[in-house]
């Protein structure tokens, strides 16, 4: 019958074991510069070497605890340790690295055996690494073979070396049972811990199993989570563009629109439209950001209403702006303004005889001052008109169009990358009445300039002499 404290020294030492290399495994994918190796597409040879010394500062500190300390011992990590190395750099580095793993123990207390298990296992780890299928492989890496009995009996029994997970298991059982007979054979030359006897030995093989999967599963968790990452940008990325895209011909047509209709009777004007639109056009093909300066987005608003107003005349078409000069540099959603602009004009004041005024307002909304210490600073943009407005009915199937996307392409437009750049941080909201024009209310927060691409101070400096 098998000691108690045996078992109890089998069970401390197995769980301290797996305990210290989740801690190291932890700690070395918290460092950037870790990371961008681990996970490069591909490696080159000066950053397959930099792996060894990653993995030499935490598996030879403990070799080095082990030997200082020998109730540390039960937590030795030398065969997972050069298995990993080989398994992530490559067979050469692998071999080095699994013998300067080991080196401290060669030197300290002559297991120089063990220095060439290490090393073999370091090369064995590599040509792990080269019999894989795909580096997806390596990240699916699982002591448990198949958790389907029959799956595997089905598709795996007529050629089991043929698997790679299987081929993975087999090398880390071999290692550990070479070095366990060659620590029976030449005792003192290499390390294994005492208590590996009969049903232990199987509790080593699993533990040295465990010590190479968990560290990969970490490493694989967080690799996921960096391609999710970068997949919700890549959707955001594209979805903007998308949304871009089908407002930029939206606007393009109306004002072409605008121009046919003058050629004929009023070249001279249709020419100074032409002028203002190749502006306009230039502006957009300049810009690629999914943000402008408050300043940016006013003075493509100046040049669309001189289109506007050439086309209405002045005396039906009057615009005022209401800018607070703190808020002119505020980073804004590029064409966000215009498709409400249009809307005022077209739906407000065109359908009226005698035409009206837009008024544009930004500014820090109370609230948000009051309380700028405990939620981010928040930009209010407002834009009225006075023209015909709209009845009860009609503002609540508005209202209902804009909370479910629907709409015009404009409208529903500027709502969706609303949605998609602050969430819920952003609100948007219309109110109307009849004969007294109809109001749209706009607020964010104000995204933080150093996660913005750079803009130039004149395009502020010209909206606010305007």
């Amino acid at each position: 019958m098998a000691n108690p404290d045996s078992q109890r020294l089998l069970l401390i030492g197995f769980l301290v074991k797996l305990g210290v290399m989740a801690t190291i495994a932890a700690v070395l994918v918290r460092s950037v510069a870790f990371k961008r190796v681990l996970y490069a597409p591909s490696r080159t040879r000066r950053q397959r070497w930099g792996l060894v010394l990653f993995f030499l500062i935490p598996f030879g500190g403990d070799v080095v605890m082990r030997l200082l300390s020998p109730g540390f011992g039960v937590a030795d990590l030398t065969l997972p340790g050069a298995v990993l190395t080989g398994l992530i750099a490559g067979q050469l580095p692998g071999a080095v690295g699994g013998a300067l793993i080991a080196l401290p123990a060669a030197i300290v207390a002559h297991q120089w055996l063990g220095l060439g298990l290490a090393a073999l296992a370091g090369w064995a780890g590599g040509l792990c690494r080269r019999a894989a299928p795909t580096a997806e492989e390596i990240w699916g890496f699982s002591p448990f073979i198949d958790l389907e009995l029959w799956r595997w009996l089905q598709n795996r029994l007529d050629r089991p070396l043929r698997d790679w997970q299987a081929l993975m298991f087999a090398v880390l059982a071999a290692l550990t049972l070479i070095t366990w007979d060659v620590a029976r054979w030449a005792p003192g030359q290499v390390y294994f811990a005492p208590w590996a006897k009969g049903w232990g030995l199987l509790v080593a093989i699993l533990g040295t199993v465990l010590s190479v999967a968990i560290p990969i599963k970490i490493w694989n968790n967080t690799r996921i989570e960096m391609k999710l990452e970068e997949q919700q940008r890549l959707l955001i990325q594209a979805r903007l563009d998308a949304l871009t895209s089908q407002i930029n011909p939206h606007f393009l047509f109306n004002t072409l629109n605008s121009v046919a209709s003058l050629v004929r009777f009023d070249p001279d004007t249709a020419r100074l439209l032409i002028v203002k639109l190749s502006n306009i056009l230039r502006r957009l093909l300049k810009k690629h950001e999914h943000y402008a300066p408050l300043a940016d987005e006013l003075a493509f608003i100046d040049d669309y209403l001189d289109i506007e107003v050439v086309r209405f005349g002045p005396e039906r078409l009057r615009f005022v702006k209401d800018i607070d000069p703190a808020v002119l540099h505020d980073p804004v959603p590029s064409m966000l303004l215009q498709p409400f602009i249009e809307n005022s004009i077209r739906h407000g004041l065109a359908p009226g005889i005698e035409g009206g005024t837009i008024t544009l307002r930004a500014r820090r909304p109370a609230a948000g001052s009051a309380r700028a210490g405990k939620r981010p600073v928040r930009l209010l943009i407002e834009i009225g008109d006075d023209g015909v407005g709209m009845p009860p009915e009609r503002l609540a199937e508005a209202r209902r169009a804009l909370a479910a996307g629907r709409g015009g392409i404009g409208i529903s437009n500027a709502r969706e990358r609303l949605r998609v750049l602050y969430g819920e941080a952003a609100v948007l909201e219309i109110g109307s009445s009849v004969g007294h024009g109809t109001w749209v209310k706009i607020e964010f927060p104000v995204v933080a300039a150093a996660e913005l691409p750079a803009w130039t101070e004149p395009a502020a400096e010209r909206a606010v002499s305007s």
